[in-house]
């Protein structure tokens, strides 16, 4: 079977535009990462992560600093602020403390979470005083 250059071009990008950055449970990192790749990590990351991929935290995964990201599903430890512009999944593994900011938000049964959560494009609401609620209420 031949593949011809175009062919070869369209093969390495669909690769790269599918690369996964993995840090593996034996692995600690100190420090800052940006990145547009998808990640999955395993190990430790003390620091900020922002990418404009997916983040996925495993079961033994620990992250202390925040987390920037398009999308995340979370099975293991998050200490800090977590903001994902899209869905973030928590699985019933998950440890959470600290600050989240989602989109949209799934939570499974068991997940532990102590964090405030706001959800993003929700509305603050405010409460009326009772002078406000008579001038606003309209009889037929």
């Amino acid at each position: 079977m031949a593949f011809n250059l175009s062919n070869n071009k369209q093969m390495q990008q669909n690769r790269e535009s599918n690369k996964i950055d993995i840090i593996e449970k034996t692995t600690v990192i100190v420090g800052n990462i940006t990145s547009q790749a998808d990640f999955r990590i395993d190990g430790k990351v003390e620091g900020t992560i922002s990418t404009s991929g997916k983040v996925v935290i495993g079961e033994e995964g620990i992250v202390s600093g925040k987390i920037v990201c398009e999308n995340s599903d979370i099975a293991g430890t998050i200490k800090g602020n977590l903001d994902v512009s899209g869905i973030l999944s928590l699985k019933s593994s998950a440890r959470i403390e600290g600050e989240v900011i989602a989109g949209k938000l799934a939570v499974e049964s068991g997940a532990n979470v102590d964090a405030s959560i706001s959800m993003k494009g929700a509305k603050k609401m405010k409460a009326l005083s009772s002078t406000e609620k008579t001038h606003s209420e309209k009889t037929a």
